[in-house]
C-alpha cells in the first residue's frame, strides 16, 4: 500500500476544492511543479494529479504543466480530468504519465472505453467518483443512475490497472473516510483500489490499513496533506512499518 499526494490544478496553480465543487478552490501553491518536486522529496512514490479545468471543460488544459511535472520528477504519476480521446492518452504516455485515469468516458462511451483499454493495457485507470451512491461525472457536475458495483464489474473484464474510488461528499472536507461504504466496494473486486475522499489523519490511514489484505492498493491524500493534519514522512512511514511497503503494483515508469 502506498500514500499518494494529489496535486490538483485549476488556472495554473495548485488548489483543492471542497466536493469538487467549483468556486470553493484554497489556493495551496503557485507552482505544481515546485510542489511535486517537494512531495517527490518527502518519499512520495507516486503522484496523483488532476486537472479541475479539463475535467469542467470535458478536455485537458494543463498538458503542458503536467508534461513539466513528469520531467521534474522521478516517481510515476497518474493523471485525469477532461481525457476522452486515444490522442490525449498518447500523449500523456508520451510525455512520461505512467497512469491515465478516465471517468466519464467510460459511461458514456462503453464500446470506446474498451477499445482504449484494449490500446492502452495496463496505463489504464478508471475513476469512479460516488455521491449519494451512484457515479458522477463530468467533473462530478452531473450524478448519473450507474451503479459503482457494475461499472467497477465491468471494467474489471476488461483488464484495466486499477480503479481510483472517491466518496464526493468526503473529497476536501477532512471528515474521514467512508469506511463501510469502502468495504462494500472492495468485496465486489479482484483489482487493485486507491481510495480518496474525507482522508484527514494518521488515524484514518491506520484504519485504512487494514483494508490491504481486502484489496486496497493506495490512498490518496489532498487538503489534509497541504494543511498539516497528516504528515507524508510520517503516514509513509507508518504504512513501511506495518507492511513493508509492499504495493500491489510495480511502482516505476512503464
Amino acid at each position: 500500500m502506498i500514500i499518494i499526494p494529489a496535486i490538483d490544478l485549476k488556472d495554473g496553480k495548485c488548489v483543492r476544492l471542497r466536493r469538487g465543487e467549483e468556486g470553493t478552490e484554497t489556493i495551496f501553491h503557485e507552482n505544481p511543479i515546485e510542489i511535486a518536486k517537494y512531495w517527490e522529496k518527502q518519499g512520495a512514490k507516486r503522484l496523483h494529479v488532476i486537472d479541475l479545468d479539463g475535467a469542467f471543460l470535458k478536455h485537458p488544459i494543463h498538458y503542458e504543466i503536467i508534461k513539466k511535472i513528469a520531467k521534474a520528477v522521478s516517481i510515476p504519476i497518474q493523471v485525469g480530468g477532461g481525457i476522452r480521446s486515444k490522442e490525449d492518452i498518447k500523449a500523456y504516455l508520451d510525455a512520461g504519465i505512467s497512469w491515465v485515469i478516465i471517468g466519464t468516458l467510460a459511461l458514456k462511451d462503453e464500446e470506446n472505453f474498451k477499445k482504449i483499454c484494449q490500446e492502452f493495457a495496463g496505463h489504464i485507470l478508471l475513476a469512479i467518483d460516488v455521491k449519494d451512491g451512484k457515479i458522477a461525472i463530468e467533473g462530478w457536475k452531473k450524478v448519473t443512475k450507474e451503479s459503482p458495483f457494475d461499472l467497477a464489474k465491468k471494467a474489471q473484464e476488461l483488464g484495466i490497472a486499477g480503479i481510483n474510488y472517491t466518496d464526493i461528499l468526503r473529497d476536501g472536507m477532512e471528515t474521514g473516510v467512508n469506511l463501510e461504504g469502502l468495504k462494500s466496494f472492495l468485496k465486489e473486486l479482484d483489482i487493485p483500489v486507491y481510495v480518496a475522499g474525507g482522508i484527514s489523519s494518521i488515524e484514518d490511514i491506520k484504519r485504512l490499513l487494514h483494508l490491504q489484505k481486502k484489496g486496497l492498493a493506495g490512498i490518496i491524500v489532498g487538503r489534509a496533506l497541504y494543511t498539516g493534519k497528516i504528515n507524508l514522512k510520517e503516514a509513509i512511514k507508518l504504512i513501511e512499518g506495518d507492511y513493508g511497503g509492499r504495493t500491489h503494483l510495480r511502482e516505476s515508469r512503464s
